[in-house]
């Protein structure tokens, strides 16, 4: 049977279907092709807005006029903060919420047995552990996403989440590391840790998000790590000093602001404020040389007037974001800012939507030509697989380069007598077409090196390698004498 996802949200929903999938995959589905037609179709919903709720509704309505006989299921954040709407979308078969993730397969299985609706929503506890689903592989993706923590405890006036969440749960460190190793064989070099409040990881378990980013780091074959959205009030200068010490860390960081302007942050009940963020961000960038942020804004809250609109955009520019996702306020039914009073009409949120995208744009650019001419590190992030039969092809193609510049030389040599200078010139030719032959052949074993057949191509990248070495050195050594005997 085949399987088909519809992922919506953040990176912590990326991360959960990606090990969904690969549960169904190991217990016999296939992945169903792009477009293509599906038994099971699976939408993993985010419900920060309004808008992410009516994409889940409109994507299974879509599926079911693809296939009327497959399953359809609607499972994570809306149906576990909104059950009663949920409940409403006929055409989902299935109904789950954001925790207990394994029961979905489970629960695909009963309904194919015994038909009859599913609903299987069971609400967030204090006393609730970290669900462990392990994710060896992320189809689609070049650098892994690893979820290492759900949950928020704190309650700003616009959000939802810890509805649909929970509160904050942590993964144990052996979980992550054991799966870090196993990511880290499978090919991946990059690892982006998510969570829905990441910079909270540890605080139930006794630890914190920099010792974690330190072990990680320790692993074999992890080469880069990147953090997902960073709350800045939690980034402590103990924390940011630790990281610093960690060359893997990829100084790149998704600082949630929200608003620019102060009246809008105490508004929303935000803890920090524009002076706390400034300190953050300068204490990052004194720690990482180079760093680059990115950050969330939110226009149209109730009670934004134009000037706490212009003095946000304001403090965008200041901070000079890389990018700034922009949001227009979006009432969720229950949070307190639902019922504030002075609500922004949409069209005003769209303006200002408009023009902060704008301003956001114009600090990108700006910050992009300020990198121009700075060094980069970078991953590849498909390396060429070349095996044993295009190695030895290889081979014999160097071989045969060798032996006809040889021969070559040597005509010339021969047509060359009264004209040393000439010969001479064709000898250092000849070395060139040696030199770039073994840069070659060295890029190629290179990009090699997460294969298993690596030590194989080493050994005969070595071998050619020696025997080019030793003939420039030979006719290097030729060509002195030579020279110095015609000269003497």
């Amino acid at each position: 049977m085949k399987v088909a996802f519809y992922t919506l949200g953040c990176k912590v929903n990326q991360n959960e279907t990606g090990a969904l999938a690969q549960l169904f995959y190991e217990n016999g589905f296939e992945p169903a092709p792009d477009g293509g037609e599906a038994d099971v179709y699976i939408v993993n919903s985010c419900t920060v807005t309004a808008g992410g709720d009516k994409k889940s509704r409109q994507w299974l309505r879509r599926a079911k006029r693809r296939n009327p006989g497959a399953v359809t299921v609607l499972t994570g954040c809306f149906p576990q903060a909104f059950p009663g709407e949920a409940l409403a979308v006929e055409e989902a078969d299935i109904i789950t919420g954001s925790g207990a993730r394994r029961r979905v397969l489970d629960n695909v299985l009963r309904f194919l047995q015994e038909g009859g609706r599913i609903v299987d929503i069971a609400p967030h506890e204090k006393s609730e552990r970290f669900e462990e689903l392990p994710m060896e592989r992320l189809e689609g993706h070049t650098r892994a996403f690893m979820k290492i923590e759900d949950g928020c405890n704190r309650r700003c006036a616009y959000c939802v989440i810890p509805r649909a969440r929970g509160s904050v749960r942590s993964r144990a460190e052996e979980s992550i590391l054991g799966e870090l190793a196993a990511l880290a064989k499978g090919g991946y070099a990059e690892v982006v840790f998510s969570g829905i409040n990441l910079s909270s990881y540890g605080r139930d378990t006794g630890t914190d998000l920099a010792e974690i980013v330190e072990k990680a780091a320790q692993v074999p074959g992890i080469r880069r790590i990147r953090l997902g959205s960073l709350e800045p009030d939690l980034m402590t200068e103990e924390m940011i000093a630790r990281m610093a010490r960690v060359p893997a860390l990829c100084p790149q960081f998704h600082l949630s602001l929200q608003s620019g302007c102060d009246a809008t942050l105490r508004r929303m009940r935000r803890i920090y404020d524009t002076a706390g963020y400034r300190a953050v961000v300068e204490k990052l960038r004194a720690a990482f040389p180079g760093a680059s942020f990115t950050t969330d804004i939110i226009v149209g809250f109730p009670g934004e007037t134009e000037a706490d609109f212009e003095e946000s955009a304001a403090f965008v520019r200041e901070i000079g974001f890389l990018k700034v996702h922009v949001f227009s306020f979006s009432r969720r039914a229950g949070t307190p800012a639902y019922d504030m009073p002075d609500q922004i009409d949409e069209a005003e949120k769209a303006r200002r939507s408009h023009r902060l995208q704008a301003e956001a744009d114009a600090v990108r650019a700006r910050v992009i030509a300020g990198m121009e001419g700075c060094p980069v590190e970078v991953l590849l992030e498909k390396p060429v697989n070349m095996g044993m039969i295009p190695a030895i092809a290889m081979a014999a193609y160097t071989t045969w380069k060798l032996t006809m510049a040889s021969v070559h030389v040597r005509k010339q040599r021969r047509n060359s007598q009264d004209n040393v200078l000439v010969a001479e010139l064709r000898t250092i030719n000849f070395i060139d077409a040696l030199v770039s032959i073994i840069t070659l052949q060295n890029t190629l074993i290179m990009v090699n090196q997460a294969k298993a057949n690596t030590k194989d191509m080493i050994v005969l990248s070595a071998v050619s390698c020696a025997a080019i070495y030793l003939l420039i050195l030979l006719t290097t050594v030729r060509s002195l004498i030579r020279g110095l005997l015609i000269q003497y």
